[in-house]
């Protein structure tokens, strides 16, 4: 047993399949913390990967490029996030409710767009998804992944080095921390948390993307299956450092292609009768557990989920 597992643990396609998995929850967890640092809690994740899986599936089987339908998942996430900017910026309503209105309205929209689109339809059109990237990278791993996990570990480095070393990463982290003080510096403290929320969320929307675009070929109800909710605890994981984010992404993603692989091993994988019930809460355990454990450790941003009116102190 223990030689079967360092054989996995040694594979390619192992940490091929941890990468894959892991590649909505980066782009997901990236948008939450890009919301969270500015001071909002966007729980509306899990409606807006529906929304943007949907929406970027429909645009290419109605004809567009599979960059045309990364992009309208980008536009549909920004949608529902300057919506969830109204209610909770503009308006100053509770962010929680808010969010989760936002979900209910997302998942909604797209169940019923599905259903309007396709009303004779028994099993759901298919589309042809991004090719990996054999031959362009030197990296095995690399080579069996598409163009959108790529993407997704460049906007790492990328959305750090914004948020600690130029003046716009400043004024979220200052709206986050102190809008009171932001605002006497000068800024907008409602056009800064508007802006990061919209970009957030277009980063959402390209996380359910990948799993019609990429991961699947097909829109399916529930795909996205609770990633949102993991995306928001992972961003606590992460202290909302992008690159902890990452971390805790592949984590995430190695935890849940070891019991897809368990499964498949069956019971006897261990010499018990193990239920595949245990198998699949696994991952999800281990995320628990390691959110326990970091999060009573966790810095978060003091102004996280407290409205701020303009002229107020």
């Amino acid at each position: 047993m223990l030689g079967e597992t360092l054989d996995l643990l040694a594979s390619v396609p192992f940490w091929a399949a941890v990468l894959r998995i892991a590649t909505p929850l980066i782009f997901g967890t990236l948008g939450v913390l890009l919301c969270e640092r500015a001071g909002v809690l966007n729980l509306g994740i899990e409606g807006i990967m529906v929304a943007g899986a949907f929406a970027g599936w429909l645009t290419v089987h109605a004809g567009g490029s599979l960059w045309a339908g990364v992009g309208v998942a980008a536009l549909t996430g920004m949608a529902f996030g300057l919506l969830h900017a109204l209610l909770t910026v503009t308006l100053a309503l509770s962010q929680h409710v808010a969010g989760l209105g936002i979900t209910l309205l997302a998942t909604s929209l797209a169940s019923y767009a599905y259903r309007v689109s396709f009303p004779k339809v028994d099993s759901p059109p298919t589309i042809q998804p991004f090719s990996d990237m054999s031959g362009w990278l030197p990296l095995p791993v690399l080579q069996t992944q598409t163009p959108l996990t790529l993407l997704a570990l460049l906007l790492v480095p990328l959305l750090a080095w914004m948020m600690m070393r130029t003046p716009l990463g400043l004024a979220i982290r200052m709206v986050g921390e102190n809008p009171g003080a932001a605002e006497a510096q000068g800024l907008n403290v409602a056009h800064v948390r508007t802006g990061a929320i919209v970009a957030g969320s277009a980063l959402m929307g390209v996380a359910g993307a990948f799993l019609t675009l990429a991961a699947f070929n097909a829109f399916y109800f529930n795909m996205v299956n609770g990633r949102g909710w993991v995306c928001v605890a992972l961003v606590v994981f992460a202290s909302w450092r992008p690159g902890k984010a990452l971390l805790g992404a592949l984590l995430f993603g190695f935890f849940d292609a070891l019991q897809l692989r368990l499964q498949q091993a069956g019971g006897g994988a261990f010499g018990l009768d193990i239920p595949y019930q245990f198998y699949l809460m696994l991952p999800y355990v281990m995320a628990i557990v390691a959110l326990v454990v970091v999060a009573r450790r966790a810095a978060y941003p003091q102004a996280l989920m407290k409205p701020y009116r303009r002229g107020e102190r």
